[in-house]
């Protein structure tokens, strides 16, 4: 188990390992509580998530499902401390939206980040000077400082990790043709797309698609998301993005994760091939600069 996946997808793997255990043993949450003399919304807030779980109350848990390898132990020990660390993202709490921040969370921790957007660069192939420029309708100074900053950490992050997680972006024409900061430096965004074309032909892990406009409507026109995948089982976390409180992260078992999956797929195949999207973003970095 790798140990920079960072607390929520440690959590979560800890989680879905716990109710796994359990429901093997076939036993239920008012069943363990009872034999470990603990209330029953005590086990609901662990497994829920809404609780963090002590060393002692894990190896408890371990005790009732007769987990006695001491490597599996160990690994589920470890699982738990990672999951008690404090998050690098906690910083930004009480200034960006909670389930941004909980989707930042997920992707620091995800194996394979699969996003679309229509309209923007999604913030891992965002420039600093892009980003300022998105931030500017923020209410506040701090507010857009700490918008940039996260996206820039989140690049951070993500590079400094033993096993950085795979990346494709599938982007609508309407991104790369928008001449976002114009008004202020008719400069960014040709850099911005000729950094999208370096880091697609530099980084094996990176994959950027371009679905042009000739390809007519497409299932992105409803919104960016983005799916995440996992390693340690698991299972896939989509986020339906928005700039305000209409985003949405959805976990577990909701359908919407396989349909959004499948329809990435789907927009997948309306896209120009890797090599003609960068030589089209290259191209539109020249044009801009015309």
């Amino acid at each position: 188990m790798t140990s920079d996946q960072g607390p929520i997808v440690q959590s979560a793997l800890l989680r879905t390992e716990l109710v796994r255990l359990r429901k093997e043993k076939g036993v239920t949450q008012e069943q363990v509580a009872r034999r470990l003399e603990w209330s029953p919304s005590k086990l609901i807030r662990i497994e829920g998530g809404k609780n963090a779980i002590t060393r002692t109350d894990l190896q408890a848990l371990l005790s009732v499902y007769d987990v006695t390898a001491e490597s599996r132990q160990e690994r589920l020990q470890e699982l738990a401390r990672g999951a008690r660390e404090p998050a690098w993202w906690n910083a930004y709490k009480g200034e960006l939206d909670p389930n941004y921040l909980a989707f930042v969370g997920y992707s620091a921790g995800a194996s394979y980040i699969r996003h679309f957007h229509g309209t923007v660069v999604p913030g891992l192939l965002q420039t600093p000077e892009y980003a300022e420029v998105l931030e500017t309708g923020r209410v506040s100074t701090q507010a857009k400082a700490f918008g940039v900053k996260l996206r820039m950490q989140r690049q951070e992050e993500l590079a400094r990790r033993a096993n950085p997680p795979r990346q494709l972006y599938i982007l609508d024409e309407a991104v790369v043709r928008r001449h976002v900061g114009i008004a202020s430096d008719p400069g960014i965004m040709p850099a911005q797309l000729r950094h999208i074309a370096d880091r697609a032909e530099g980084d094996e892990l990176v994959n950027v698609r371009i679905i042009p406009f000739s390809a007519g409507a497409h299932l992105g026109l409803d919104g960016p998301f983005v799916v995440l995948e996992f390693e340690g089982g698991l299972n896939d976390v989509l986020y339906l993005e928005g700039r305000s409180a209409a985003s949405a992260l959805v976990t577990g078992d909701d359908d919407r994760i396989t349909d959004y999956r499948d329809n990435f797929e789907l927009l997948l195949e309306q896209t120009l091939s890797a090599g003609d999207s960068i030589e089209f973003l290259r191209k539109a970095a020249e044009d801009l600069m015309a």
